[in-house]
């Protein structure tokens, strides 16, 4: 056969464009900006207290605010900058995902009955996660107690203020039965619900209690720690200011995670369009999370136990200097990759959820920027293959478990994928472009077909999780 001719090559189709994303980074930013300002009002208290002339146990002698609440506060900081952003920037109130349109103002007369049928949905769905709370023994131990006097503190008021809400904002929706109606209708004895309605319910409030009482549990440990911390002393030793610059990036990353599990508001466009529904996505993901990782991975006797007898890269690169301040450098840009991922979702971050699509910041480079920053951060802190005991078996157990630690990731990543595939079209966009085109992903793609099918065509699968 002759050799094709130049003119017979197939025409190359224009390069396609990175689809908008529908969370804007400034709203993330604007959260950020407010949390650290916080942060550092907590940490110059005693002067600021100096400063106004507070007396007594209200003067410096107080010391930092670095107590829980000063962490629950934050919560405050971090939300309100991002809301106002969202509403007087973005606009975000105004778009049609948020099921609501604001020139339709529906008397009140015509939309309480629904509303009611809604708030015993609500209220019954509070109740229903009391029980769950109650029923779980490790909600009242360690670090979950704080999350549970939160919680318990926070019923009374909410269902109070979800009176006015529901009423006010029944009046803007277009279409008012949403699932909570569904699931108040069943607990109502009305007719009209629907089993999948109420399913999609159940998923996204499971995901609320149980990631909102986790998230809560861990807010006052770092930022005691931040807030606690002299960097200035720091600045000699490698580690330490490592693992400062760590701790302060994990408490951007959770504090802005609770915010985005906590508020899941309509008019913010945040609410939570549906949970995963396949069933390897929730297994996958609550591996990741306690109480579940107690049993399974960890430092002592866990099965997926990948830290026996490890001391970790400042053990066994002291003595080198320049490898030193190299492989911490490292370790903070990973932490800080991981924190990005979570600051560009701005209000809505969450697990196991289909929020709307992000496409910019870290998610613009790869799919997953949380999940392989956060995979690399244990190899490179852990080092699980360097051990203290100078076993060989010890070297190996260790580097197999993180692997299959790196492999649950993996698998939690896939669903994830095959449950944004299934809901936006625009998702199914961010797909295809990075796959071609991401600057991480489409090499891993290629390197991946290429192992798997001998070099050979084929598209390899891309997502946006909630990390």
């Amino acid at each position: 056969m002759s050799a094709r001719s130049p003119s017979s090559a197939p025409a190359r189709l224009p390069a396609r464009p990175m689809p908008a994303s529908d969370v804007s980074a400034g709203v993330g930013l604007a959260g950020l900006l407010g949390l650290l300002a916080w942060i550092l009002v907590c940490r110059s208290y005693p002067a600021i207290a100096d400063a106004l002339g507070l007396a007594g146990e209200l003067s410096g002698a107080r010391g930092v605010l670095s107590g829980p609440y000063a962490a629950l506060a934050a919560l405050v900081f971090t939300a309100g900058p991002m809301a106002v952003y969202s509403v007087l920037v973005d606009r975000v109130h105004l778009r049609p995902s948020t099921g609501l349109d604001w020139s339709s103002k529906r008397p009140l007369a015509e939309t309480w009955p629904v509303s009611l049928v809604k708030l015993v949905g609500l209220w019954a769905t509070f109740a229903a996660l009391a029980a769950l709370y109650g029923l779980g023994r490790w909600y009242w131990e360690g670090s979950y107690l704080f999350a549970m006097e939160v919680l318990a503190a926070a019923l009374v008021p909410l269902m109070a203020l979800s009176v006015p809400y529901v009423l006010w904002l029944d009046r803007f929706m277009v279409d008012q039965r949403d699932s909570t109606w569904h699931f108040g209708a069943l607990i109502a004895g009305r007719p009209g619900w629907e089993r999948g309605e109420i399913a999609k319910h159940a998923r996204a409030w499971l995901i609320k209690g149980f990631f909102g009482a986790f998230m809560i549990s861990i807010l006052p440990g770092g930022f005691a720690e931040v807030v606690e911390a002299d960097p200035a002393r720091m600045l000699a030793n490698p580690v330490e200011l490592t693992m400062f610059l760590v701790a302060l990036l994990f408490v951007v990353d959770v504090q802005i995670g609770t915010v985005g599990y906590l508020f899941t508001l309509r008019p913010l466009d945040a609410h939570i369009r549906s949970g995963n529904p396949l069933l390897g996505g929730w297994v996958a993901a609550l591996l990741c999370y306690p109480p579940f990782v107690w049993g399974i991975i960890g430092n002592g006797n866990q099965i997926l136990s990948y830290e026996r007898n490890v001391a970790g890269w400042g053990y066994w690169l002291s003595g080198q200097p320049a490898l030193l301040w190299t492989w911490a450098a490292i370790i903070v840009f990973l932490s800080a990759i991981y924190a990005w991922a979570t600051v560009a979702f701005g209000i809505r971050f969450s697990n196991l959820t289909y929020r709307g699509v992000l496409t910019n910041g870290p998610y613009r480079f790869t799919r997953h920027p949380a999940y392989l920053s956060k995979n690399l951060f244990w190899w490179f802190t852990v080092m699980p293959f360097l051990v203290t005991s100078n076993s060989a078996a010890d070297a190996i157990r260790n580097t197999f478990f993180l692997l299959l630690v790196n492999a649950i990731y993996y698998w939690r990543a896939k669903t994830e994928e095959a449950h944004l595939l299934a809901e936006d079209a625009k998702y199914r966009e961010y797909h295809a472009w990075m796959e071609e085109r991401g600057l991480v992903t489409a090499r891993l793609a290629r390197l991946m077909r290429a192992l798997g099918r001998g070099g050979e065509g084929g598209r390899g699968a891309v997502v946006q999780p909630a990390e």
